[in-house]
């Protein structure tokens, strides 16, 4: 059995630099976008990538077979970050049935009919797989707070002043948080920091290339207008909801190769705190089971 208890709220906690503290001190300004000096190259970058995932596969087959915990993870970033590359590139290699991704868009109008959390709540994995949020409760105070013009459909029935209400929005992304962890649910969350002068090259390779101009978008370049309201928003979001039993990652996203591995890396790590194992037969069932093995081997089966 696993040595830990569900009062252990660091279970998510693994050692990184990338981690954001709990304390409330995370300053975006001094958050790296660019891997670190002697990373490795992109060979070696991509190897660590298939030796993590290969992991990942390997605890998740007992963690599927034995359903007590779930793992959620939680992408946010800016666009061109790699939000989608990223996710393909660490979970698309594990069991389909044990790994749910949801990508989440603008509100639907039934999503507009309930609180900002619903929708999310809806897309929840179950216990013994891995839930892959592309987006998600966070654009409430994210792109709402850089946009609150949004808040108009929303369909509030009082609305506080604005920075009362983002205050209670942590507040309610905290107590969601902490209640999934202590029923059972892992959840990890990835901030993918981009750099405006990455963001900006990598608009343009879509535009330039005919095979991803579909993906380049003209509201997304109009976004960068945006770009330190956004920054500003994601450091308030991230200083006041990182906390042990939902941690966020800042992971710089300057390079792709270097952040798949360390999402990769993280994820195989947190996991791995799990201490998943492959159930064990009650004692009537083993033997039952034995009785039916030998019939078998006796050709009798």
């Amino acid at each position: 059995m696993p040595r830990f208890s569900r009062q252990d709220h660091g279970l998510g906690v693994v050692d990184s630099p990338y981690l954001v503290p709990f304390d409330g001190t995370f300053e975006l300004d001094h958050a790296p976008t660019a891997p670190p000096h002697g990373a490795g190259s992109d060979k070696d970058l991509k190897r660590d990538l298939k030796g993590e995932t290969q992991g990942l596969r390997e605890l998740l087959e007992p963690m599927y077979a034995n359903p007590t915990w779930s793992v959620l993870c939680v992408f946010q970033a800016m666009d061109a970050a790699g939000k989608d590359s990223t996710i393909r590139s660490v979970f698309r290699h594990l069991d389909p049935n044990a790994v749910k991704v949801f990508a989440f868009k603008k509100p639907s109008r039934e999503e507009l009919d309930h609180d900002f959390l619903w929708r999310c709540y809806r897309r929840l994995p179950r216990r013994g797989q891995i839930g892959v949020f592309n987006r998600s409760h966070y654009e409430d105070v994210l792109v709402v707070r850089v946009h609150p013009q949004f808040l108009g459909s929303a369909k509030l029935p009082q609305r506080p002043p604005l920075g009362d209400l983002w205050k209670q929005r942590y507040d309610s992304i905290r107590e969601f948080e902490r209640h999934l962890f202590r029923n059972g649910t892992l959840v990890l969350k990835f901030f993918l920091n981009v750099s405006a002068d990455e963001q900006r090259r990598r608009f343009l390779r879509r535009y330039d290339r005919p095979d991803k101009r579909f993906k380049f978008s003209t509201n997304d370049v109009a976004q960068r207008d945006h770009w330190g309201a956004y920054m500003q928003a994601y450091q308030d979001a991230l200083s006041e909801t990182s906390r042990a039993y939902a941690p966020w990652y800042a992971i710089p996203a300057d390079s792709k190769p270097f952040m798949r591995a360390t999402v990769a890396s993280i994820v195989r790590r947190a996991v791995e705190r799990l201490e998943p194992r492959f159930p064990e037969p009650d004692p009537e069932t083993a033997k039952e089971q034995r009785k039916v093995a030998e019939r078998l081997r006796d050709g009798r089966g």
